[in-house]
Parts: C-alpha cells; structure tokens; sequence
C-alpha cells in the first residue's frame, strides 16, 4: 500500500484553543511555552487530543454556516426534508457541481483540518519526553488520535470515495502535487488503524469518561467502514467503478461479519435494553446507557454548537407552534415505512389512509411527531379550518396557527426522537448525548453480512434482537423478503441517526434517492371532524454523479493530479 509522507509541520491552535487562562499563568514564562514542553507532560498532551474529538460531529451538519449548525443530513436522506421555505440546503434538487454542494461544502476542508491536527500529533508523540515518563497514558491518547483520524478518513470515503492517504503533516517544503488513493487502500487503512488502536484502547471507561474513544467503539467504525465497501454502490460491476469507488475483495461480506461478531462476541450477545413503552424507548436517547458504543458527550460543562440554546434539537426540531423552528420535516413516504403494531406493513391491508396514525407499531409514536400526538402538555395540531372558529381554531402547528407558515411543517410531521421534555426548548440537557454507534446497528451490520453470506438463520436472530426490543414480531421472512426486512429495520431503527442517507446510496436503492416527497395536508371540519390528504411537497431529482460528492473545484485547481469524482 502506498501512502503519502510528508515532512512534520504545523502550530499547536488545538491547545491555545482549550487552555485556560490558569494554565497560562502556571506557566513560567510565555517564551517558555513551547512545544517540547507542552510534548513532556501527558496533561498538556491530553489537551490535545481533546479539540479532534470535535470531529466526530454532533447535532448540527456542520459549525460554519448557520442554518447547518440547526438539522443535520437527515434532509437530504428519504427520511425527511429542509422545511424553512422549501429552501435546497443540500441542492439535491438543483444538482451537486465541483463549486456548490450547498452546506455539504464544508465537509472537505473540516475533515482535513482535523486530520492535520491529528497527524501533527502523531508525528510528535512517540519521541514525546511525555511517553518515556508516562508510556502506558500516552500510549492511550496516542491510541484515541489514531481511532479519530481513521473515523474522520471513513467519513471521507463515504461522501467521496478514494482520498489522499496523509499519514503526516504537510510541511513547508511539502509536495502538494496529491494523489487520491483507491477506496480500497483506504479501506485498509482505516482498518489497520482501528485495530492498532483497539489493541490499546480499554474496553470501557468510567462514568466521567463517557464520550472517550474505547475499545468497542474503534471496532464499531471498522464494522460500519468494511459494511460499506462490501455494499453494491463498492461492487466493481457497478457505476460509478474504478479503484477510486471499487472494493475488490473475496472475502468481504465475511470480513465485514467477522468485525461485527468481533463486537457481538465481546459483548455476549446480549439483548439490547429492552423496554416496556414509547417513553422507555425515547429515554434511550436521551442518556448514557450500555447499548451506545460510541457517542458525543454534551452537557452544560461543554459548550458547543448542539448546546447553545439556537442549535438544541427541542428548539430547531419541534412543531412550531411550540416556539420551535421545526427544521427537518419528516417525509410521508418515510413514515409509512413504519409498520402497524401488529407487524404487518402499511400496505397489507390494516392500515387504514384515514387514520394513518392509528395502531402503528411503537417506534412511529416514539420517533415521530404526528397529527394528535402529544407533547409538552398538550396534542400536537396541523390542521388548517374550513371555517375557523373559537371552537375549532387552526392547528397551533399548522400555517396559520401562529402566522409561522415558513417555519410549520410542509409534510404533517416533525422529529420527535431526541426530544427532552424534562427541560425547556431552549435549556441544556442535563447529559443527552449525541450517539454515533449503538449496538442496535452492530447486531443489524451483522445481519446483513450474514444474510450475504447464506446464513439466514443467524440474520434473522439478530435481525430480531432489534426488531423484539422495538416491541414488534420477531422475523421471519426468507430469500429477498428477508433483506428487505433488514433493510426495513435498519431504516426504522436508526432513525434521524445520519445513517439512510448513505445506506440508500451504498444500497443503490435509486427510488429512495430521487423521489416525490409526500406529505399530508390535514383539515378541521366546522364540527371538529379530522381529514387529510396526501400530497407532493416538492419533487426530488436523481442525478446519477450524486452517489458521491465532488472534489471541491478549489482543491482540484490547487492540485490538478487531484482527480474529480466521476460526471463532474
């Protein structure tokens, strides 16, 4: 495998960044700062490990442009859509080009801003005076850079394919002429890193530590990462195809099994947590708790964008008529993904188009805001008037309920999931965090790949660990039918958890990418009597280049030898 080295550079910003003023004074002398001292105590190393934890992003799709820092990706995804005005943030409707993704455009430059920091760490760290003193602890902080750079590099490939491999900071005197490596290399390589970094990483930490990189959660990206390139959009018989998008490998639908029975094994296989209610299934979002394998602490001690009072998720996702801004509208055609209560789909027969939100199964009252749900003391309410009246006014939530036509839901529903009604919309909770791997997805990966493999009894087992613990009938459908209750689960599971957007690309699964999004429009008759209708909100276009994002068309005329992503 070849990758790029480059002669170590670069400023310590990550610890100007997070030092308090104390530190600084502790200091003997501001000339005295400098990086070998900073390098020979494993507290000043540990500062800088903890700025690139800011990489593993969090509530908001990114911190540079103001509407992302309030929704994340689920807009673009069939799960739901950017509902201020209608407006395109990810210009999936105007088309993706090398000089405008919309807000994805950040996406390149903080990823590798991150990457920077932590190689000039790396670079660093193995002839720190602070690992001859301290080896044992500082071998740890070397082994959470490792797990984040390869967790940033397996983002990189996800939006675009093969990247440049940097396993060094550029320097002065570097070569900037980069080349992108095949997806496979990077494959390999963020493989190889994790499990490095899974070898030292402790299995699980204390109570105070929640958020810091474990054993369990280097393993969980590496399950996620070898899932992915063992997909059809990685498939060499696919377009687009090449070494920049292909994964050749014999062995991948086992490799990508065995990383999530690496996983299942250490755990025991248990069950997840179950739960008796919506409200036991919410609380499991809204707390540490052992099925999170991985997730981005936030509490009022941390300060960030996804804790200001402007980027809360019970400001920027709550219907509107609560004072919220209801950013992402989830999508009709989502919603009908979710089955009746007694396992049976929406369209089998039971669910009934009048009532769609009558005997649903568990997880559509728990993820879902939805005509007639209720919330903060009182029913959630979409429905215009015929004849407005004190008796039966506007819905709240509806267009005219409180004049907040922009910010009212185009489609009849609003994300629920994550929502903490045991603070204000605009206060911080107490310890919600944002989750980026839970074992409900380990078991679901492993499923998957054991499904590929023939092994449909044991896809179905775990498969059903999932589906049980969301209180439905436990699966036992075969052949395709069976993948497609995977997949089903995986949708439903992982809700609004940044997920679909890239397994209906890595499924290729074309009618989930470009689609009519639907929604329903809900009436009041004069004596109260509800009726709704189903109808498209707008039109969502597939363009066949969007299965990645382009190379931004300023790094390409920086380094011509970057090649674009294909129909670019």
């Amino acid at each position: 495998m070849k990758y790029i080295n480059i002669k170590q550079f670069g400023v310590l910003i990550a610890l100007f960044a997070t030092i308090g003023c104390e530190d600084v004074l502790d200091t003997e002398a501001s000339d005295a700062f400098t990086e070998d001292i900073i390098y020979s105590e494993p507290d000043q190393v540990e500062r800088l490990v903890y700025p690139v934890y800011n990489s593993t992003e969090s509530w908001g799709l990114n911190k540079a442009q103001w509407w992302s820092r309030r929704f994340n990706i689920e807009v673009g995804s069939f799960e739901a859509k950017f509902n201020f005005n209608d407006l395109d943030q990810l210009r999936l409707r105007a088309g993706w080009s090398p000089s405008n993704v919309g807000v994805l455009a950040e996406k390149w430059s903080t990823y590798w801003d991150y990457i920077r920091l932590a190689n000039e760490f790396l670079d660093r760290i193995d002839d720190s005076e602070a690992m001859k003193t301290a080896p044992d602890e500082v071998a740890i902080l070397k082994a959470e850079m490792k797990f984040l750079r390869a967790n940033i590099y397996s983002k990189l490939i996800k939006y675009y394919g093969g990247v440049p491999i940097l396993e060094n900071a550029l320097g002065l005197d570097a070569d900037f002429a980069l080349v992108r490596n095949s997806y496979e290399e990077c494959v390999d390589f963020v493989v190889k890193e994790l499990d490095e970094a899974a070898a030292i990483l402790p299995e699980t930490r204390p109570d105070n530590e929640f958020g810091r990189a474990t054993k369990l959660a280097a393993l969980s990206v590496k399950s996620r990462t070898l899932l992915y390139a063992a997909s059809t959009l990685h498939d060499p018989a696919t377009e687009p195809s090449g070494p920049l998008y292909d994964y050749t490998k014999a062995s991948k639908w086992q490799d990508a099994s065995d990383a999530a029975k690496e996983i299942i094994d250490l755990v025991g296989a248990r069950d997840l947590i179950a739960v008796a209610d919506v409200k036991e299934y919410q609380d499991l979002f809204l707390s540490p708790n052992q099925d999170i394998l991985f997730a981005r602490a936030y509490s009022a001690l941390y300060y960030d964008f996804g804790t200001d009072a402007n980027s809360l998720w019970n400001q920027t996702q709550a219907p509107s008529g609560f004072g919220s801004w209801a950013l992402s509208s989830p999508t009709h055609n989502f919603a009908l993904l979710f089955n009746m209560a007694d396992g049976s789909s929406t369209s089998d027969g039971s669910y009934d188009p009048a009532n769609p939100n009558a005997n649903r199964e568990m997880r559509f009252y728990a993820d879902l805001f939805y005509q007639g749900s209720e919330f903060r003391g009182r029913q959630v309410d979409y429905a215009l008037a015929d004849n407005p009246s004190e008796a039966t006014p506007h819905g709240l939530d509806s267009p005219e309920g409180l004049g907040n036509t922009a910010h009212s839901s185009k489609t009849g529903y609003n994300i629920r999931k994550f929502q903490d009604e045991s603070v204000g919309l605009t206060e911080v909770s107490p310890n919600r965090p944002f989750i980026l791997y839970r074992l409900a997805e380990i078991y679901l990966n492993y499923a998957e790949a054991q499904y590929e493999l023939g092994q449909e009894g044991t896809a179905r087992e775990f498969a059903s660990k999932v589906a049980t613990r969301g209180l439905q009938p436990a699966i036992t459908a075969s052949g395709t039918d069976l993948l497609e209750a995977i997949k089903r689960e995986r949708r439903v599971e992982l809700a609004f958890e940044g997920h679909n957007f890239f397994d209906e690309r890595r499924w290729m699964n074309e009618a989930h990418l470009g689609f009519d999004v639907k929604g329903l429009s809900w009436k009041k008759a004069t004596d109260g009597t509800l009726s709704n209708e189903e109808y498209t909100v707008v039109e969502r276009p597939w363009f066949e280049r969007q299965y990645y994002l382009p190379i931004p068309q300023s790094e390409v005329e920086k380094a011509p030898s970057m090649v674009q992503n294909v129909g670019y």
